[in-house]
């Protein structure tokens, strides 16, 4: 212990200032650039001594860019090896965005023995166990604090903050497009297709949202925030995903006269042995906290068996709340340096992903069917030979020209793996014309 405290006083006295090398000046990239340079002095304070920006790698379009042309060119360098032989670079912040090639640029990094700051959640949500090993054998550090809420801090707080708890479940609303437009699809009565180019109009969606309606960006943040929070590796493939694109109309209001608002929920559960990760639109309570999360904002519920339910909420995305997250790590990690210490992020042993067949909750059906006696009883019928009591049932919509009626059911809690031979054959039946939708309850 003493010679360890020793050396760590000897590589304070020497360190005379902490050089940060940016890779990347997009929207997220170029906050930080920007943040590092006219924060200089605050930022300095905190670590201890001067906090340098060194190098910044770009592709020859970012030196278009208004911002560009307000930082000194010397900084600028668009070759990646250029970038990694300069001297004096003790932190890599990796703000390109992407697979590939950020993968390979923080592993050069972290192979280096540097530190590494990342906003990146495809990255981590993939190769987290992989990059974290890697600083660890090299004696550096990979911190990605802004990977899974933008600016709302989250990994810090359950990495540190709740580290006494069991954390016994997640639930998040952590994908600002879909709520932006399930918020619409709610208090407007709009179609999905509408709502969906209204978030494009505005800059809330991509020209291909795809990763966002389909459940896969919401999906990366849940992997790392699970494995985080239960200790044990979570990769997006163990992850069971559904999308917002069936939603329709109907179905908010028919929420709203249950008791329901409808939003994509990112949950993660912990069990004695096992670990239960899915992320698909829900059914909560009108009244719960995250029902009332709306338009861009997310909002992640964590339960700990001390502290009980804790929310974090805010605006998750975009260049600025995100950078607040980014320059926060570099902090650490610059203070890291200067007290010479490594990665923090210890790997445990993986436990069992509970499928999605094995989950028990409550069910929503939506199904058009022939307007005649006995229908309801056949429906009926095939949900209790498979265990699934009904709870409520409501019927809204006639129409007389084609004979037949629109239903609702609500069901008591019920195992998935029932429900979905109960809906195969259900819709076999030559009375239910089709089953508009089918949507989880949580409570």
């Amino acid at each position: 212990m003493g010679s360890k405290q020793s050396h760590g006083e000897d590589y304070q006295m020497k360190k005379q200032s902490v050089g940060v090398g940016l890779l990347g000046l997009g929207v997220v990239g170029g906050q930080v650039a920007k943040g590092l340079l006219e924060r200089a002095e605050v930022l300095s304070e905190s670590v201890g001594c001067p906090l340098v920006l060194r190098k910044i790698k770009v592709l020859p379009p970012d030196l278009s860019r208004p911002l560009a042309r307000e930082i000194d060119s010397h900084l600028f360098t668009t070759d990646a090896d250029q970038f990694f032989a300069e001297p004096g670079i003790d932190i890599v912040v990796e703000a390109i965005g992407g697979e590939f090639p950020a993968l390979d640029y923080i592993k050069r990094a972290l192979s280096s023995g540097k530190q590494v700051v990342t906003s990146n959640k495809e990255v981590i949500a993939k190769h987290g166990e992989e990059l974290t090993i890697l600083a660890q054998q090299h004696q550096g550090g990979l911190r990605f604090e802004a990977s899974a809420g933008g600016g709302i801090p989250l990994i810090t707080p359950i990495q540190r903050d709740l580290v006494a708890n069991r954390i016994n479940g997640i639930y998040a609303i952590i994908n600002g497009t879909t709520n932006y437009i399930l918020t619409r699809m709610a208090k407007e009565g709009i179609d999905f297709t509408v709502a969906l180019k209204s978030a494009q109009s505005l800059g809330f969606a991509e020209a291909n949202p795809e990763n966002d309606i389909e459940g896969m960006d919401a999906a990366y943040k849940l992997a790392i925030l699970a494995s985080l929070a239960f200790h044990s590796p979570v990769h997006p493939q163990d992850i069971y995903r559904e999308g917002i694109s069936k939603l329709g109309s109907r179905d908010f209001q028919y929420a709203r006269e249950l008791g329901f608002a409808i939003k994509l929920l990112a949950i993660a559960k912990q069990y004695d042995n096992s670990i239960e990760v899915r992320v698909h639109p829900v059914f909560i309570p009108e009244d719960s906290l995250l029902a009332k999360v709306d338009g861009v904002n997310n909002g992640i519920l964590v339960e700990g068996d001390l502290v009980g339910e804790v929310l974090f909420y805010g605006e998750g995305a975009g260049g600025v709340p995100t950078s607040s997250a980014v320059l926060a790590d570099i902090v650490s990690a610059a203070q890291d340096v200067v007290h010479g210490v490594g990665s923090h992020w210890q790997i445990k042993p993986s436990k069992v992903i509970k499928p999605i067949s094995d989950i028990e909750t409550r069910y929503y059906l939506r199904m058009n069917v022939a307007d005649r006696p006995g229908v309801l009883a056949q429906i009926s019928k095939i949900l209790g030979d498979h265990q699934i009591s009904i709870y409520s049932v409501i019927q809204k919509v006639t129409d007389k020209v084609t004979q037949t009626a629109e239903i609702v059911i609500m069901t008591h809690p019920s195992k998935e793996a029932s429900m979905k031979v109960a809906l195969q054959e259900v819709a076999e039946l030559s009375t239910v014309k089709e089953i508009s939708n089918f949507i989880r309850v949580e409570e």
